[in-house]
């Protein structure tokens, strides 16, 4: 296939884009590398897929020097003029839609660039789905959408009407887009809650980046909720795995669907919402003893209240996504930590 991954430069996208090229598939991907975080690691994830950095300016395409298959556009997704010119020009099978801004806290303070992004910019990546006969269309949403729903697991089949951040209201509207399409377009579209992914490659406004490198420095953690939180932890190849298997089977549209008793999660047009994460979710305070364990240090704590926008708990029910797609999360909290650190240490040689 020929696939548009927007977000190549962030953590999941990167991922994504290796995973399929290395099974034969054309990848376009996309990313405009604002300054959200730290450029250093968007532009090291680009480079270990054999994008020079040098070569990299807006609208151009550039070849990897390490991937035939694979070419980067930096390209902002509200560039309406430009982003229409690509699909027209390239033509794309699938199109998978990573690229958004990011972080619940962030949105309390810079609400429009989650307007323009997350919005303005996805309601452009349908448009040019629709206008240029992509066959599937894949997007990330987020766990952020069950808001004040405190009912766990977390299920599809759940409400998702409260919010709590813009981000997460922003995502939920996503879903509604994509649903849109699917019903006047026909065009498959299955949206992919994510619940907290950590990996080599991370965020670093992500926890596991900012502990490690806050124990490393010997300078205190600051743990949200007095360390009472839960998170679905999932490790980033588990997360990878769950989304090709997604962009392999579209959704056809749920023959069973009952319009007095309707699922969200479906629809009688080819619209599919999946929970993905680990289906086991971890204390706030063993993930932080796995830390520890790896380092071999133990970290100073700031204990400190639950933040606005924050939930304390996250769980994903993902048996859908097991029952329609045989999806399994393989990898233990220790395990991917231990991975992370290495990396860490590694890519900011702290030996």
């Amino acid at each position: 296939m020929k696939i548009l991954i927007t977000g190549t430069a962030g953590f999941i996208g990167s991922h994504l884009a290796l995973k399929l090229l290395a099974r034969g598939d054309e990848v376009v991907g996309l990313d405009n590398i604002n300054d959200y975080y730290d450029q250093r690691v968007k532009y090291g994830r680009l480079e270990r897929a054999g994008i020079d950095k040098s070569a990299i300016s807006y609208n151009r395409c550039v070849a990897s020097k390490q991937h035939p298959n694979y070419q980067f556009i930096k390209l902002n997704l509200e560039d309406t003029e430009n982003l229409n010119a690509l699909f027209a020009e390239q033509q794309f099978d699938a199109v998978c839609n990573l690229a958004a801004q990011a972080g619940v806290r962030y949105s309390l303070t810079n609400p429009q660039a989650y307007i323009s992004s997350n919005i303005v910019g996805f309601c452009n990546i349908l448009e040019g789905c629709r206008h240029n006969g992509v066959k599937k269309l894949s997007y990330a949403s987020s766990s952020s959408v069950y808001g004040l729903n405190e009912a766990q697991p977390f299920s599809t089949s759940a409400n998702v009407d409260h919010p709590i951040s813009l981000y997460a209201a922003s995502k939920k509207s996503n879903e509604l887009m994509a649903h849109t399409y699917s019903h006047l377009y026909q065009l498959p579209t299955t949206g992919l809650r994510f619940f907290t992914v950590y990996g080599p490659w991370g965020r670093p406004d992500m926890a596991l980046y900012l502990f490690t490198k806050a124990i490393l420095e010997d300078k205190a953690i600051d743990v949200f909720n007095h360390g009472e939180m839960q998170r679905d932890f999932t490790y980033i190849d588990d997360i990878v795995e769950g989304i090709t298997r997604v962009i392999d089977n579209p959704p056809k549209g749920n023959t069973h669907w009952n319009a007095k008793d309707p699922d969200p999660s479906s629809s009688p047009a080819p619209y599919k919402i999946y929970n993905i994460g680990n289906n086991n979710p971890v204390r706030l305070m063993d993930f932080i003893s796995a830390l520890e364990n790896k380092l071999g240090k133990t970290a100073k704590k700031n204990m400190l209240p639950l933040q606005p926008g924050d939930v304390p708990s996250t769980y994903a029910d993902v048996s859908d996504l097991i029952s329609d797609l045989d999806y399994q999360p393989q990898t233990s909290i220790q395990e991917g930590i231990n991975r992370f650190v290495d990396w860490y240490t590694d890519f900011f040689d702290c030996h």
